[in-house]
């Protein structure tokens, strides 16, 4: 008989659930809910466009819509499926994604005096409000606790637990002062369907902990109460309430409780594995091994390796940390990206790109991407910086922005899409750079997420730019999947027949397709990504000089070149 596990993806405006069938990776059904709450799911304020938010009221309502829904298809799609077989449950989310609660764990936005109160709900990972406390944070810990910052590429950001807590504490000080706790959604989502959301019980996400909120065993811990007093009273106090283990995503967080086995039709018996962030599980459901590189790419980006922790691993400057166990038990997690990618696109398409090519927005992807892929590197004379929504590796700094270079009077859209996705490909390398720089070699990149699937130009450009083939995974739902493996392992090898992660991915992983670099192309690259870093390196840090004389120059001459040999 066959076996299966649930996995529950919670994205930035959807969450989906997966049901696979674990002797094989066969992905039986899935359904995706939409969160109605906000603007796409997302709670917004016109006059501080750093704020982003959401209600947690969503998620309870998502996990039954789309397990039931996705039991509705597999039950239709196949005679031999049974509810009975369903033997373990996986969660990933986005983060950091930190929110208020009260002693039992319960959301203070559930509260009616705090229910339209942005400051008491989730505070989503594209909030970016925080970023004076994120800048103070990085000042503190250099001056008196440098550990802290070595393990997770030597600034704090804004994007981070801490410092939305502490911004919090300033936003809106009666939300502080009423919360017991902060939970990050990754934490809540699994101890919601174990039946036990007490702060003081659950089973915390090392990825989370480790990656976002300074958490390290070699100083006990979360960042001492001493510290973050030192940052603004109240925080060390509640230090006190923030405190416990946290464990990888393989570890059992409880069983599915009595309560939600009868509003899902599932039983008591469906082991809950311990949560983790989106991409983690992306890159476990993609196949990740040491030497893979895998790059999860939709509205951001979240690069992801791992390496055994039996061997000494150097710290590595600008990268959102190396954390034990955060990928999976065994090995040390260490998780890169870039804070906007398909977003990106979708700013341009949505308020650049004239009705000339196309009416609605995917009319309009469709044909920037065949004229685009009409060009040859270098032939549009562009050069962008893809910091739209900051940098997260290797500058960590959300104060940066974008900026596009080189056009005149002739240029399209078609061509100013193309440079943008070039400088997506050009940050990408430099996070590639920055991590072998430092000692660890990437023998293969593999991609997943809806833009490796879909768009085959930016794939293609990809890999002229790094130098390497860019393989796709052969699911398009890996964060899903991943949290699918998971479940599966936590359930015990009695039940799943799983020693290992590692084992799960033999059984469940593989790659579809691949694309390989093109050596003329790349040979173009290498002088854009020149001239790229020195827009980097100019605009982005505070120890380059010079002067940008050459930049376009080298851009016109570079096209010129480009069409003189077309």
């Amino acid at each position: 008989m066959s076996k299966y596990t649930i996995g529950l993806d919670f994205g930035t405006n959807s969450c989906r659930s997966l049901i696979v069938d674990i002797s094989n990776g066969n992905e039986l059904s899935s359904h995706v809910f939409n969160y109605p709450s906000g603007e796409a799911g997302v709670i917004i304020d016109p006059s501080n466009p750093n704020l982003a938010r959401q209600n947690p009221e969503d998620y309870i309502r998502g996990i039954e819509v789309t397990i039931i829904e996705a039991i509705k298809k597999a039950k239709s799609a196949g005679s031999k499926f049974s509810t009975e077989d369903i033997i373990g449950i996986g969660v990933d989310t986005t983060g950091s994604s930190p929110m208020p609660v009260d002693k039992l764990g319960t959301p203070l936005c559930f509260q009616e005096k705090f229910k339209n109160n942005p400051s008491a709900m989730v505070w989503l990972w594209k909030d970016h409000t925080s970023h004076q406390e994120a800048q103070a944070i990085t000042k503190l810990a250099i001056e008196i606790r440098p550990q802290y910052l070595a393990k997770i590429g030597g600034v704090y950001s804004s994007e981070w637990f801490w410092s939305k807590i502490w911004h919090c504490q300033k936003e809106s000080p009666e939300v502080f002062n009423e919360s017991y706790s902060f939970l990050e959604i990754c934490d809540w989502i699994p101890a919601i369907l174990a039946g036990d959301t007490n702060p003081d019980h659950i089973k915390k996400s090392i990825c989370a902990a480790g990656h976002k909120a300074m958490f390290n065993s070699q100083w006990g811990g979360y960042p001492d109460a001493e510290f973050l007093e030192a940052l603004s009273s109240g925080l060390g106090d509640l230090r006190e309430r923030i405190t416990g283990n946290a464990y990888p995503a393989d570890e059992r967080i409880g069983y599915l409780s009595s309560e939600w086995a009868k509003r899902l039709g599932l039983s008591t018996k469906v082991s809950v594995a311990v949560g983790a962030f989106d991409a983690h599980m992306g890159a476990v459901g993609a196949g990740i091994k040491s030497g893979t590189l895998v790059k999860i790419l939709g509205t951001s980006t979240c690069d992801v390796m791992i390496q055994p922790n039996n061997k000494k691993l150097a710290d590595i400057p600008g990268v959102c940390g190396i954390v034990d166990g955060s990928v999976m038990g065994g090995y040390f997690g260490i998780e890169a990206g870039q804070s906007a990618v398909g977003d990106i696109f979708l700013w341009f398409v949505n308020n650049l790109v004239p009705e000339s090519y196309g009416k609605n927005q995917d009319e309009k992807f469709t044909n920037l991407e065949k004229a685009a892929a009409q060009l040859k590197p270098g032939e549009t004379g562009l050069m962008a910086l893809d910091w739209n929504n900051g940098n997260r590796t290797i500058l960590v700094d959300v104060r940066l922005t974008g900026l596009l270079l080189g056009q005149t009077l002739y240029t399209q859209p078609h061509e100013i899409y193309r440079a943008l996705v070039e400088a997506t490909a050009f940050g990408a390398l430099a996070i590639i750079d920055r991590i072998e720089d430092n000692g660890v070699k990437i023998n293969e990149v593999v991609n997943c997420g809806g833009l490796a699937v879909k768009n085959s130009l930016l794939m293609q450009i990809y890999a002229d730019v790094t130098n390497r083939p860019m393989k796709i995974s052969k699911s398009g739902q890996t964060p899903a999947l991943g949290a699918a493996i998971f479940g599966a392992v936590s359930a015990g090898k009695e039940s799943s027949g799983f020693e290992s992660v590692d084992n799960a991915q033999a059984a469940m992983t593989g790659t579809d397709k691949s694309y390989n670099p093109i050596k003329d192309n790349h040979e173009i690259y290498k002088n854009l990504y020149r001239v790229y870093r020195q827009l980097h390196d100019g605009f982005g840090t505070k120890t380059w000089n010079g002067n940008m004389f050459n930049v376009m120059k080298d851009l016109l001459e570079i096209r010129d070149k480009v069409l003189r040999d077309k």
